[in-house]
């Protein structure tokens, strides 16, 4: 049994289209993950008490945190809710709707890993900062 050249070089073709996919999945995976790890900041001062509740340290502790997490909060329910929206859309749409939710859920994805890692680096610069 003989295979045409021209059958093998798609083959070829899908095989590799397929490996940039899985890559891509893999790094996109791999950058929620590691943006949704919680991060643990130590410092000398928690130690010898001079972090006293009720001080400006304290309250500076506090707000920060606090917006760290509104941002991090509003950004999850603003994502769910396009993402809900884009599958909808998708789900009720023909065939070349589909394929254009399809390309408009790249940037989707990206913004919301933006979104994420930018309030886990902004926790990251916050926990840094007050530990100066």
């Amino acid at each position: 049994m003989e295979i045409s050249s021209e059958y093998f070089f798609e083959y070829v073709k899908w095989v590799i289209e397929m490996k940039k996919k899985v890559l891509t999945l893999i790094l996109l995976i791999s950058v929620i993950v590691l943006s949704s790890t919680n991060i643990y900041g130590f410092s000398l001062n928690d130690v010898d008490g001079t972090n006293l509740p009720g001080s400006a340290q304290t309250s500076v502790d506090n707000f920060g945190q606090g917006i760290i997490s509104i941002i991090a909060t509003v950004g999850s329910i603003i994502s769910v809710v396009v993402l809900v929206a884009l599958g909808i859309k998708y789900m009720m749409g023909s065939v070349e709707e589909k394929a254009d939710y399809k390309k408009s859920l790249l940037p989707y994805v990206i913004g919301a890993c933006i979104l994420f890692g930018a309030s886990t680096i902004a926790g990251i610069i916050y926990n840094i900062a007050i530990n100066l």
